[in-house]
């Protein structure tokens, strides 16, 4: 009798064993690679991995500070993330291996998921420091956004386009939002240019705690990028304290990109659950206000994942 309980508890304990590591194999890790804590990707990758980890089964989400646009490329390419934010020409540069943008090889895994919002280009000076306009840069001291990031990429391109270098400027700082934003304020930097949506908490902060300016970005200059992703595009007035006009500037799409390592299952539901709790998102940041399903293909740098493909057939989106 105390053989045969043996038997069944050990029958029963192989079965339980089996079960956990069934549910084990099907545990799906979505890893969101974002950006600095101080920008817009983070709160939104954060909102992402939240609806993901609720809404997707045995799925474990996770939201990852990263240096943003660039470095969630390599990352992605290199398996270390399922899903990640970047600026539509970081993309396409990722994907065409452009050596000068920091991609020596193209990143052939790359898969698209989805367009997001715009990111606006918003060089944003202290009063004192007396800049108002691109060319009032020269000799000033001037944050970029870390190095080989999709802001300092966007920083370049601006410039160019202006006929400024950095050599142009008498100070280059590469640091993300937040700590360019202290330096500003201890009067250790004159401006800084931050690649975000409307509304980030880094300008908001620094609008609270000195007089700003928001230097334009007049369409004259977006055009001479030469770059069909930047677009002429205006920062509403009153969107910072103390800016009382609107401004012009450029705007680039943002897009979340996936990998070919990525199931087709697991894309599927990426794409499904992200249009299925857009209020998630909202809540999150109002740049999200701007991500339309109608729009969720269109600029796609890279393949879109068969996965993506799937949903937006299923949701009338794409025939």
């Amino acid at each position: 009798m105390r053989l045969i309980r043996h038997i069944g508890l050990g029958i029963s304990l192989a079965a339980a064993l089996a079960a956990s590591g069934a549910a084990l194999a099907q545990q799906q890790f979505v890893n969101v690679l974002t950006g600095g804590q101080a920008g817009v990707y983070y709160p939104l990758g954060v909102a992402l991995a939240q609806v993901y980890g609720q809404n997707i089964p045995n799925a474990r989400a996770t939201a990852q500070v990263t240096k943003a646009s660039a470095e969630n490329l390599n990352l992605l390419q290199a398996g270390r993330g399922e899903l990640a934010f970047s600026l539509a020409d970081a993309v396409s540069d990722a994907w065409n291996g452009n050596a000068e943008a920091g991609f020596p090889k193209k990143l052939d895994k790359l898969r698209g998921l989805s367009a997001t919002y715009n990111n606006y280009i918003q060089i944003v000076a202290s009063a004192d420091s007396g800049i108002k306009t691109l060319a009032d840069l020269k000799g000033k001291r001037v944050s970029v956004g870390a190095a080989r990031s999709g802001t300092e990429l966007n920083a370049r391109a601006i410039f160019k386009a202006a006929g400024l270098s950095y050599q142009d400027l008498g100070k280059v700082e590469y640091l993300p939002f937040g700590e360019s934003v202290e330096l500003i304020k201890n009067r250790q930097l004159d401006a800084t240019l931050q690649s975000a949506g409307l509304g980030v908490a880094s300008i908001r902060d620094l609008a609270t705690a000195v007089k700003i300016v928001v230097v334009p970005i007049p369409a004259e200059v977006v055009a001479k990028v030469g770059d069909p992703a930047y677009q002429p595009a205006t920062i509403p007035a009153n969107t910072y304290g103390g800016q009382a006009a609107d401004v012009p500037t450029a705007a680039i799409p943002n897009f979340l990109v996936t990998h070919s390592g990525v199931s087709d299952e697991l894309a599927y539901q990426m794409a499904k659950q992200l249009y299925a709790n857009l209020d998630k998102l909202h809540a999150a940041h109002n740049a999200a206000k701007a991500i339309n399903p109608a729009n969720a293909i269109k600029g796609m740098p890279v393949p879109l994942h068969p996965g993506a493909e799937r949903y937006y057939k299923e949701a009338g989106l794409i025939k």
